[in-house]
């Protein structure tokens, strides 16, 4: 008969509790990086988006597997709002990541790798920003339509680790998250998406919005 199951963690060399300490403070180290190398291009991409939604464009992501979730989360605080202390329009964000029978149909007849620059072709517009998230920066489906979008007129944002992989050389904004740890990279992808929507905003709407939420 199998060992009964107990739910309890097993306290080894290293305890549950000094795992989930050393985690957290290896992301709170990973976003201090960030805080001091990365400002630079955070910033400008949000002034990116910003002069494209202020010119009736959109800004569109794409990623697979947690990256896909993250273009999802990233795009909703855009369409929705990020804080509910400043009450704003609603910003013209898509992830490209959630259309299933497109994604399925496409991949079905053609391959992965053009499921994201085929909707970039289909929804794109010269001015649009699209957003790359990858980890490693070397996602083909994700270097074809930061390609594809260039070729359009579209303007390339990339959101990757420390190397940055082939995107660092091809987005025109590179925000490399100083990590190799897959999980940090990501954890810190959604602290910048959230600055980024933060940013995008209040310079979109200014100080009106959080007087009227006031």
């Amino acid at each position: 008969m199998g060992d009964k199951v107990t739910g309890k963690i097993e306290k080894g060399a290293e305890t549950a509790h000094e795992r989930a300490r050393a985690h957290l403070l290896a992301s709170a180290e990973v976003k201090r990086r960030i805080a001091e190398s990365c400002l630079e291009e955070i910033v400008a991409a949000a002034e990116m988006i910003a002069q494209a939604l202020l010119a009736g464009g959109k800004v569109m992501f794409c990623g697979n597997g947690g990256s896909a979730a993250d273009c999802q989360h990233i795009a909703a605080e855009f369409m929705n709002v990020l804080r509910q202390d400043f009450q704003r329009p609603a910003l013209a964000a898509i992830a490209l990541t959630t259309d299933t029978s497109f994604l399925t149909a496409n991949a079905n007849d053609f391959g992965f790798e053009g499921v994201f620059a085929r909707q970039v072709e289909a929804l794109g517009r010269p001015g649009d920003v699209l957003i790359g998230i990858s980890t490693s920066g070397n996602s083909p489906n994700v270097l074809q339509a930061i390609s594809r979008a260039q070729q359009l007129g579209l303007q390339t944002v990339a959101l990757t680790g420390s190397t940055g992989g082939k995107l660092a050389s091809l987005a025109e904004v590179v925000i490399r998250v100083p990590s190799n740890s897959v999980q940090h990279i990501q954890e810190a992808h959604i602290a910048v998406g959230h600055i980024l929507c933060d940013l995008v905003e209040r310079s979109t709407f200014g100080p009106a919005c959080a007087a009227q939420s006031g």
